[in-house]
C-alpha cells in the first residue's frame, strides 16, 4: 500500500490534475448529487441495542455454566442403575429418581409427598379447628339472642403471689378480731 501511495505522485497528470511543486493534487468530481444532501431524524435505537446486548450477555451468563454443568453430569456421573435394595435399608425419596440433578433437586429444593401430606394434613386440621369455633361462636350468639345477654368480659387476672398475700392479710385479720 504504501508503494502505491508514493507512486501516485510520480505518474503523469490525468484529467483534473493540478501539479504544485512536488506534489500533485487531483481534483474530484462528486457523483450523484441531485439536490441538497438531507440528515433524516430517526428515533435512536440505542436502548434497543442495549437491550438486546445485556438480554445476551446475560442469558449466556446462566446458559453456559449450566450447560457445561448438565453436560459435565451427563457425562461423568450418568444416570442411576437398578441394584437389589438390602432387607434392613429404606430408600430415601430421592433415591426413586434416575437422573443426578433430579435427584439433587428433589433432595435439596422440593418437598417430598410425606411432607407435602404432612403439610395438607395440618391445613385441614386447622381449618376444621375454624370450622369448629365458627359453629361455636354461631351456638354462643343463638343462646345470647334467645336471653338476652350481651358480651361483657370482666375478668381480671390475678398473679399467684397477691392472691397468697391476700389470703394471708384475710387469715390475720380474720384471727386478730375473732371471727
Amino acid at each position: 500500500m504504501t508503494v502505491f501511495s508514493s507512486l501516485r505522485g510520480a505518474g503523469v497528470p490525468i484529467g483534473n490534475a493540478l501539479r504544485a511543486g512536488n506534489y500533485m493534487a487531483i481534483i474530484q468530481r462528486e457523483m450523484g448529487s441531485h439536490g441538497p444532501r438531507k440528515m433524516y431524524i430517526t428515533p435512536s435505537r440505542w436502548q434497543w441495542h442495549k437491550f438486546k446486548d445485556m438480554f445476551h450477555f446475560y442469558v449466556m451468563l446462566g446458559v453456559i455454566p449450566l450447560g457445561t454443568l448438565v453436560l459435565a453430569t451427563n457425562i461423568f456421573v450418568g444416570p442411576a442403575q437398578l441394584a437389589p435394595i438390602p432387607e434392613d435399608y429404606t430408600p430415601k425419596h430421592w433415591e426413586y429418581y434416575s437422573h443426578p440433578i433430579t435427584r439433587f433437586l428433589a433432595r435439596y429444593v422440593y418437598t417430598s409427598y410425606q411432607q407435602d401430606y404432612e403439610k395438607y394434613l395440618h391445613f385441614m386440621f386447622e381449618e376444621n379447628e375454624k370450622k369448629q369455633m365458627r359453629l361455636l361462636e354461631k351456638k354462643v350468639e343463638a343462646v345470647m339472642a334467645e336471653r338476652g345477654d350481651s358480651q361483657s368480659y370482666h375478668y381480671q387476672p390475678v398473679l399467684t403471689k397477691y392472691h397468697k398475700w391476700v389470703r394471708e392479710e384475710f387469715e390475720k385479720n380474720r384471727e386478730s378480731r375473732g371471727f
